[in-house]
C-alpha cells in the first residue's frame, strides 16, 4: 500500500526536484529538458537514480546533464501532534 506524503516527510523524506537536459534522439544538436520530483531520502538519493538508470537503458535520447535540489519538508522540531482545538473570542 502507498504511503502518502505525510508519512514520507514523518520518515525522513524529502521533495527532491530534478532537471535532466538531454540531446534530441533525431536532432542531436538540441537540448531538451525534462522536470522530474519524488519524495526521496537525501544524501543518497535511490529513487532518483533509479529513474536515472531508468532513462540510460529505455530512454532514446542520451542525458546531458542533471541539476537537483532536495528540500525537507518537516524536520523533528516543527511537527507537533494536536488532540484538541479552542477558539477565543
Amino acid at each position: 500500500m502507498p504511503q502518502s506524503e505525510t508519512e514520507l516527510m514523518l520518515k525522513g523524506y524529502g521533495l527532491t526536484t530534478a532537471e535532466f537536459f538531454y540531446h534530441m534522439p533525431d536532432y542531436t544538436h538540441v537540448l531538451n529538458s525534462f522536470v522530474w520530483q519524488e519524495y526521496d531520502i537525501a544524501p543518497d538519493h535511490p529513487k532518483l537514480f533509479k529513474f536515472v538508470e531508468f532513462w540510460q537503458s529505455e530512454i532514446e535520447g542520451p542525458l546531458h546533464s542533471v541539476r537537483f535540489t532536495h528540500r525537507k519538508m518537516l524536520s523533528s522540531g516543527e511537527w507537533r501532534n494536536v488532540t484538541g482545538e479552542f477558539t477565543l473570542h
